[in-house]
């Protein structure tokens, strides 16, 4: 290693003087990288935030297993299931609780500005938690009023004047389905692309704004586990004495995000949209910096034939290459990343969208850029391999 770093401290950085003596066209291919990346950086960033913020709700529910239709499809679809299987899930030993939970995607008037947006309304029993929020935990009692919500200060839309009257304890009422409600607390959960927003309320009051509804067709069902069991041996128990029932299936937790992560994936465009977008991102990349290295092969042909002329090993010749391809992917990064924090922030305050920076993600970023250059770099030696001395002069 040592002898491998004392090589590199005496080879001449001919692709990096290379670079330099065309800076036009070393700021373009530079400018064409960073494009790249920050096409990459935004799709595969609305990726992620398409996934996590149609699951934060799933992750803040008090639940270790949670039993669904067999014909759900997201938390938006759920379908229903007949109440009675969570008094069976109650003989399983391990099971301390099983309760109901009703979901419903309704349009719902703006409180402030009266136009109407898609919310989603859920339902439960406030004398049973079904939260481990501590915003919501501590208004119960609230819910427990006819026709009063708590309301997710962090929907999307306009509504700083109504959270403010929300905070200052005033009454803030609205309409959902002809039915006039009261705004009587706060939470915080977020947008996702399912609903603007998120209300929670009793499972009384979801059922007087939904009539058609019964109590005794739930969406979910939540359990909780007693101490010292095991959440996938009591769900695996459970599957085995409901194996039978052909209305319902059981989930654990994390099974139950990997099932709403899975729908966006497969069964939806925009999941395909982003992947696609990921994929353009990097052809797009590897066509611009072949663009540049093509030309500069070019420009540099009868060089690179004198020095094979003189001895020198194809081997060499390729490193000069690549190590254009290299300081290229570097250097179109950095603004690349800078960027693309801004464009983070700008879109996470226009949409509430949970699109945040990670570390994973700039380096699974960085190693594509890499990658990208280096294929271009491969592709553009061919043409220094076909350097021949004898026909450059």
């Amino acid at each position: 290693m040592i002898g491998f770093i004392q090589q590199l401290q005496q080879r001449t950085p001919l692709g990096w003087l290379q670079l330099r003596r065309h800076r036009s066209r070393f700021l373009v291919a530079l400018s064409g990288i960073a494009f790249a990346d920050m096409l990459m950086f935004m799709q595969t960033g609305f990726q992620n935030a398409l996934y996590n913020s149609n699951t934060r709700v799933h992750s803040s529910l008090e639940a270790d297993i949670v039993l669904v239709s067999p014909q759900a499809r997201n938390l938006a679809y759920l379908s229903t299931f007949t109440r009675r299987r969570l008094f069976q899930a109650m003989d399983i030993p391990g099971v301390k609780s099983a309760e109901p939970m009703y979901i419903n995607t309704v349009s719902w008037k703006n409180p402030q500005t009266r136009k109407e947006t898609m919310v989603l309304v859920m339902g439960f029993n406030p004398d049973k938690p079904a939260f481990n929020l501590p915003e919501v935990n501590s208004q119960l009692n609230a819910i427990k009023l006819p026709d009063t919500v708590l309301f997710d200060r962090g929907s999307r839309g306009d509504y700083k004047e109504a959270i403010a009257q929300v905070e200052a304890g005033k009454t803030v009422t609205t309409e959902i389905e002809r039915r006039t409600i009261t705004v009587n607390g706060l939470f915080q959960v977020g947008a996702s692309f399912i609903a603007d927003g998120t209300l929670i309320t009793s499972d009384q009051n979801f059922l007087r704004l939904f009539p058609r509804r019964e109590a005794s067709s739930v969406n979910l069902g939540l359990i909780q586990i007693e101490p010292g069991y095991d959440s996938n041996q009591v769900a695996t128990a459970l599957k085995s004495y409901l194996q039978n029932e052909k209305d319902v299936q059981v989930l654990t937790k994390e099974e139950f995000i990997n099932f709403e992560k899975h729908y966006w994936q497969t069964n939806t465009a925009i999941g395909f949209i982003f992947s696609l977008g990921v994929s353009m991102g990097f052809m797009v990349g590897v066509i611009i910096v072949y663009q540049v290295l093509s030309t500069d092969v070019n420009a540099h042909m009868k060089e690179y034939a004198t020095f094979r002329a003189m001895g020198y090993q194809n081997r060499y010749l390729l490193s000069v290459v690549f190590e254009e391809a290299i300081i290229m992917a570097i250097l179109g990064f950095i603004p690349g990343f800078t960027v693309s924090l801004g464009l983070y922030t700008l879109t996470r305050n226009a949409t509430n969208l949970p699109l945040y920076m990670t570390l994973g993600r700039a380096l699974m970023v960085q190693l594509l850029t890499v990658i990208m250059c280096m294929i271009s770099g491969a592709i553009a030696t061919r043409k220094v391999l076909e350097a021949d001395p004898a026909d450059m002069f």
